[in-house]
């Protein structure tokens, strides 16, 4: 009888924790550096791109623009809601013709974008306004705003 109850409270024990254990989630998709070498900076097209590295979930606003590879890890632990733990960005910007002009990869530190590396063919780096607003919105939506409550 003792060693049943014994045997009950282990396997609660082993229960409970492995209720308590983190749970990793992978969204969307990041490119490695080792396929990013694939592209040449001045040389490399759009086809040639698709071709190492796929076609992005994202593109840019305006026709040309650039390729948005976005890939984000969430952990949740227990009952509470899930949390963002890491986001990184690639972006590949074309000129009017097609070519690669810039590759970039972001992340975040601290809620700040930071520029993890950087390969540009002209010395001005066009701005990144729509990866600050893609990679600055967390922690500033909060349920009240997305249902309209004020």
């Amino acid at each position: 009888m003792m060693r049943k109850a014994m045997l009950f409270i282990a396997f609660g024990v082993v229960l409970f924790a492995g209720a308590c254990s983190p749970i990793y989630r992978n969204h969307g998709y990041v490119p490695i550096d080792q396929d990013l070498a694939q592209i040449e900076v001045g040389k490399s097209t759009r086809d040639d791109v698709a071709a190492a590295i796929g076609r992005p979930s994202s593109t840019g606003l305006l026709e040309g623009s650039g390729w948005y590879y976005v890939g984000s890890r969430w952990k949740t632990v227990t009952w509470h809601a899930p949390e963002e733990i890491s986001r990184e960005v690639v972006a590949v910007s074309f000129n009017d013709n097609g070519v690669v002009t810039n590759v970039e990869r972001f992340g975040l530190e601290k809620g700040q974008v930071v520029t993890l590396s950087r390969r540009v063919t002209e010395s001005k780096v066009k701005g990144i306004g729509f990866l600050r607003q893609l990679l600055g919105s967390i922690g500033r939506i909060n349920a009240g705003q997305v249902l309209g409550d004020n």
